[in-house]
């Protein structure tokens, strides 16, 4: 079992503290339980898929004698970072941090259920010089599969209160590329005409996560494609980016990156 990748039928251990890292995937393939989560109580049946991220959020766990489970969970971030910054995930993950569970038909439960056991099958296997880059497509698969299931539903689009639509408005803006030069949550809350503080508070309460780790994700992106083009020189990028110094831009890119600019553009080169 990896760290990073676990996988279990145990339904118990959904919630440990070692998961808080993770993004929890769990289909109920027989039998019934319930849990907690955000205050509310949810109970799952045959065929209900669960999603949750960092789920030693979830709570009060209670199985019946013929509960039976199986479950997939990856880094968090991991996850986020194989997705476009646009992607349908983020309004996804709207709408699951609100409502976690989703009906499953008895194929779209096999087909993920495959999903969950490809994974399963190549947890042993991280001497492989790839291993992430191999896990990283079985995971896509999977939350493609996911996303085709949730967009049925149609719940992304079902809220229509003003939290709801002030975070929709944060994401349209988002999209456009604006966190390239705009980076500081004033700017979106005077943008979207509310408080700084009613702004973090609102996308933390609706979606589960801070304003910062979405103006974050919308710009890694952007870093990433400057930091490919050979032709731009650091100072260039940083200052196309509207950073106010050389050294912040490159504690920004050690922060997001993993590594500094200059390793960055190194590690692109052939070996």
């Amino acid at each position: 079992m990896n760290g990073d990748f676990l996988y279990s039928t145990d339904f118990h251990a959904m919630n440990a503290r070692e998961l808080s890292h993770t993004c929890m995937h769990l289909i109920c393939t027989a039998g019934e339980g319930s849990f907690v989560f955000n205050e509310r109580c949810y109970h799952i049946v045959k065929n209900d898929l669960v999603v949750i991220p960092m789920p030693d959020r979830v709570k009060n766990l209670a199985a019946h004698t013929d509960l039976e489970v199986e479950w997939f969970a990856a880094d968090y971030k991991f996850l986020q970072s194989l997705l476009p910054s646009n992607n349908y995930s983020i309004g996804g993950s709207i709408s699951l941090n609100q409502d976690p569970v989703i009906k499953l038909s008895d194929e779209q439960a096999r087909l993920l259920l495959e999903d969950f056991h490809r994974l399963r099958d190549r947890l042993d296997g991280s001497h492989l010089q790839f291993y992430r880059e191999l896990m990283g497509s079985l995971c896509l698969t999977m939350m493609y599969d996911i996303f085709e299931v949730h967009a049925q539903r149609g719940a992304t689009d079902a809220h229509t209160d003003r939290s709801a639509y002030i975070v929709k408005q944060l994401m349209a803006l988002l999209a456009t590329g604006i966190s390239r030069t705009e980076r500081n949550v004033n700017y979106y809350a005077a943008r979207l005409n509310v408080s700084p503080k009613y702004l973090s508070a609102t996308i933390k309460r609706v979606t589960g996560h801070s304003i910062t780790s979405y103006i974050d994700r919308h710009t890694t992106p952007i870093l990433k494609d400057y930091l490919n083009d050979e032709r731009l020189s650091l100072t260039q990028i940083a200052d196309a980016m509207n950073f106010t110094s050389l050294s912040y831009f490159s504690r920004y890119c050690t922060k997001h990156l993993g590594q500094s600019p200059s390793d960055y553009r190194q590690s692109l080169q052939p070996k």
